[in-house]
């Protein structure tokens, strides 16, 4: 550690394996250095001590002891010359003798404590992730419209059909709502409706039948070997595939009869259904996590993942957890990382700031965000900047989407192609981990529910869809470029180096993303206008992009594969919707 001043430390330190770990940071008078202190000042007033040689003897070859028990040349070598010093001023203190002693100030601050018994402490603990929660592309899609078939529901073979394509986008995170057995009782109908039709499908987070709960996959998915060769297959390309962590049941789950002390009762006796005023959902029970079980619930909640994590899966989306207690949380996400220091839990919170960031610190490795409601300039500026550099940053890791099955931004629903692809843009831009929910991202389904919906019409949580990836007005190659230039790119795949570059029109916004050496550089820029074409100037400082003050640089955009030559200072930048109403520009390196 290093002293910053007016009794200020830091240290940095590199964590050799992911999990937790404990760091105590101990103290401990430094002796020598205040002997030192106080012997030069009185040699300077003229009124040396008899006794400063010999005491100064003493500490020093006690530092000598210490040092000796670092191994190391370097520290041999220091020994030696500590001692030397020491037998140098055992009979005569003088000016010469503490300025070598200044010399080896750094050597001497390295050695370890001399009395631990005595030393004040402090310990705390750190949640050590995978390079997987700094930096992942989601790919979202429901399995029973991954048929390629329209006449058929897809099954989890038919998943596995998809990969390639996952693959060929460059995704390297698949996840999948919740595959388990979907309730009859209370079903819902398309669109929400009650109650459902014949042949209706129901929603999969209405979770359990006679068949099984949140062990088991529902059989017109196929079977747990299914799923276990879709994990392999996915491997096999170098995708994750995640799973839906839904702590909640249909009515007809074993647990409503097995353990009806799990569930919260009304006075007659019934249990209440879940509900989000004035949202009601008849076909999910609540779990009650203050139960006089309460050990027996959480127990079974963590076998549940523990038994997911043994077939080979490492990361989950877990489903409203700000609706389940913090306590829950800190002890199910630290006795599961005990044992598998790889998992990556993804918080899908989408309430008040505090509740999210308190989500963060009981052990989620990645967040939702505000994101999707964030659509003029200074607002995406605003929250980015917070988010990267606000208070939060070393706990509240960030994961950006334009889209999910809940929410048909209003930024989708009225500006078309271009509105899709500056939000692409903009998530993967400006955040090292995002996700997108397809294939109705890239085949820009924009109609809503209705004229103040954010639900999709015909949503796909209700109903079965069979989708044309090879749709020519499809965004799959813009989305493999943009993906593309992520995992080229380190300056991409970090939330730290991210700056904002001014323009002198507020329906374009800029920025810049350095990596850690301050080599690897790219720009963005986005116009924020579906409609018009949007044009101005782009204030760039090159020195601080670490290419000399005043030089002329050459910028390659990786979504239209065009290359420019821009300056320090003013740049001219024309944005049509009717074409790429974006840049991805990388700088060529010096």
């Amino acid at each position: 550690m290093r002293h910053l001043g007016n009794d200020a430390f830091a240290g940095e330190l590199v964590p050799a394996a992911e999990g937790l770990l404990e760091i105590e940071v101990a103290a401990e008078p430094d002796e020598l250095a205040m002997w030192a202190r106080d012997a030069l000042r009185r040699l300077q007033a003229g009124r040396p001590d008899r006794f400063d040689p010999a005491l100064g003897a003493r500490l020093l070859s006690e530092a000598a002891d210490d040092l000796a028990r670092v191994a190391g040349v370097e520290v041999a070598e220091a020994c030696a010359a500590v001692r030397a010093l020491a037998e140098s001023i055992s009979s005569e203190l003088d000016m010469r003798a503490l300025a070598h002693l200044e010399g080896w100030s750094d050597v001497l601050a390295g050695r370890p404590l001399h009395d631990e018994a005595n030393a004040a402490t402090y310990r705390f603990r750190v949640a050590v992730g995978p390079e997987r929660a700094a930096f992942s592309s989601w790919y979202e899609l429901f399995p029973r419209s991954a048929s390629p078939d329209p006449h058929r529901p897809g099954r989890l073979l038919d998943v596995i059909d998809r990969l390639d394509y996952v693959a060929e986008l460059g995704f390297d995170v698949l996840y999948l709502p919740p595959i388990h057995p979907i309730g009859t009782t209370a079903r819902k109908g398309k669109g929400n409706t009650s109650p459902a039709g014949p042949g209706d499908v129901g929603s999969p987070w209405a979770i359990g039948t006679a068949a099984g709960g949140h062990e088991a996959v529902a059989p017109e998915l196929g079977t747990l070997a299914d799923f276990e060769l879709l994990v392999a297959e996915a491997a096999r390309r170098g995708i994750d595939v995640a799973l839906d962590l839904a702590f909640q049941c249909s009515p007809d789950h074993p647990w409503v009869s097995e353990h009806p002390e799990w569930f919260r009762h009304r006075p007659d006796g019934t249990i209440a259904c879940a509900e989000n005023p004035p949202k009601r959902y008849e076909d999910i029970y609540p779990l009650d996590f203050h139960t006089s079980d309460r050990e027996g619930l959480w127990l079974a909640l963590r076998d549940v993942t523990k038994r997911w994590l043994s077939r080979g899966v490492s990361v989950f989306r877990v489903d409203n957890p700000h609706t389940k207690p913090f306590a829950f949380w800190e002890w199910f996400l630290a006795d599961l990382k005990r044992d598998h220091p790889r998992a990556i839990f993804l918080s899908e919170a989408f309430t008040r700031p505090k509740v999210m960031h308190r989500l963060a610190k009981a052990g989620f490795d990645q967040s939702y965000t505000y994101f999707t409601w964030r659509y003029e300039k200074w607002d995406l500026t605003q929250y980015f900047e917070e988010l990267t550099a606000g208070p939060g940053r070393r706990y509240f890791r960030p994961n950006v989407w334009p889209n999910t099955p809940d929410i048909l931004a209003r930024s989708l629903q009225h500006g078309g192609r271009a509105s899709f692809i500056a939000r692409l843009v903009l998530a993967a831009g400006l955040s090292a981990n995002y996700g997108i929910y397809g294939p109705v991202f890239e085949l820009m389904w924009d109609e809503p529910a209705g004229p103040d919906s954010e639900e999709y019409l015909h949503s796909e949580k209700y109903e079965v869809h069979h989708h044309d990836l090879e749709d020519p007005r499809s965004l799959r190659d813009l989305v493999a470029r943009v993906n593309g230039a992520r995992r080229a790119h380190r300056a991409l795949q970090r939330d730290s180096g991210l700056c904002f570059l001014p323009v002198d029109n507020d329906q374009i916004i800029a920025w810049s993303k350095r990596d850690e050496a301050g080599e690897d550089v790219v720009i963005g820029v986005v116009s924020l206008d579906p409609t018009w074409v949007q044009a101005g100037f782009l204030e760039l400082d090159t020195a601080a992009l670490g290419r000399g003050p005043g030089t002329t640089i050459r910028v390659h955009d990786v979504l239209n594969d065009e290359t420019y030559l821009w300056q320090s200072g003013r740049n001219f930048v024309r944005l049509d919707p009717s074409g790429i109403p974006a840049h991805l520009l990388v700088l060529e390196r010096p």
